[in-house]
């Protein structure tokens, strides 16, 4: 009995089994492996999100958990970056605070991106008065400076996480609605849409199938380089006090704690505003990076 013969395919032709998408990843990680500054930000970003989710192991003490006698001292053995204000653990807060911080910068981006992607491929796909209408609703919304529109958002809310997140995530939806109603302009107006479209399929099926995967590049790099400024602003709204409430650790609510002792106890404020700093260069490397390496002129051979 003949055995079947198993098929080659020739080189550079991908084979059974694997993907154009698989292919289109490896491309996309060599790009990405040849810039170093991109590579850095990755490798940043890993190391906080690493820091959030193995917080419960690598914490030394309980965030919450005040020692009175133990507060304002200097980083030791004991406690790694020092006590606050009033005896609780820098380093362990410093863990659970990253949780609360990468948090509202991933969940407030991925909820405006959502909003914002509808509306822009609304707008762009079907034009004329809808297009007119929401476009001129982004306008207004980007008249305004966003950490102004979070703060009148948390102020009507209240203050806490979860309305931090909606108010973040409100203020990028008008950016995200632009940057996709232009790509769908482009998308739509080729060949192979007017093709598709005299087949018969449906606005639907022509939106969801083959313009959303085409548009997907620059929404992907606009949400890795907006969570940077959802991080700020967060850390920001919880400095004034109408963010993540008390005892929970955040990082810009340790900030604000420990401006009052910045003299005495400098280290207060010191370790929660390089773990800021170094999260959000973090953020903005890889998204730079991911926006030259998805950039189809670049020629990165």
């Amino acid at each position: 009995m003949d055995q079947p013969q198993l098929q080659t395919s020739p080189p550079g032709v991908p084979v059974s089994g694997q993907s154009t998408k698989a292919v289109r990843w490896k491309a996309l990680y060599k790009k990405l492996a040849k810039n170093k500054a991109a590579m850095a930000g990755a490798f940043i970003v890993l190391f906080f999100v690493l820091m959030a989710i193995l917080a419960p192991l690598l914490a030394t003490h309980d965030p919450n958990e005040m020692v009175v006698t133990d507060k304002l001292q200097s980083p030791s053995s004991e406690h790694w970056l020092g006590t606050d204000d009033v005896g609780r653990d820098i380093f362990s807060r410093l863990l659970f605070g990253a949780r609360v911080s990468l948090t509202v910068g991933f969940l407030s981006t991925l909820l405006g991106a959502v909003a914002g992607v509808i509306l822009g491929i609304i707008a762009g796909y079907y034009g004329r008065w809808i297009d007119s209408l929401i476009m001129r609703i982004c306008d207004v919304l980007l008249a305004f400076p966003g950490i102004l529109l979070a703060l009148a958002i948390v102020s009507v809310l209240g203050a806490s996480t979860i309305n931090v997140i909606y108010a973040v995530a409100f203020f990028a939806v008008p950016t995200f609605a632009r940057i996709v109603r232009g790509s769908t302009l482009s998308i739509k107006k080729l060949e192979f849409i007017d093709a598709i479209r005299a087949m018969g399929s449906s606005d639907f099926r022509i939106i969801f199938k083959h313009i959303l995967p085409n548009i997907l590049s620059p929404i992907i790099v606009q949400a890795t380089l907006y969570i940077a400024s959802a991080i700020i602003t967060a850390s920001a709204l919880s400095f004034l006090g109408l963010g993540t409430k008390p005892p929970t650790a955040e990082w810009g609510a340790m900030l604000s704690a420990g401006r009052h002792y910045i003299s005495q106890a400098p280290h207060i404020t010191l370790f929660p505003g390089i773990a800021i700093l170094l999260v959000v260069i973090g953020f903005n490397l890889f998204g730079d990076g991911l926006r030259d390496a998805l950039d189809p002129k670049t020629k990165n051979n």
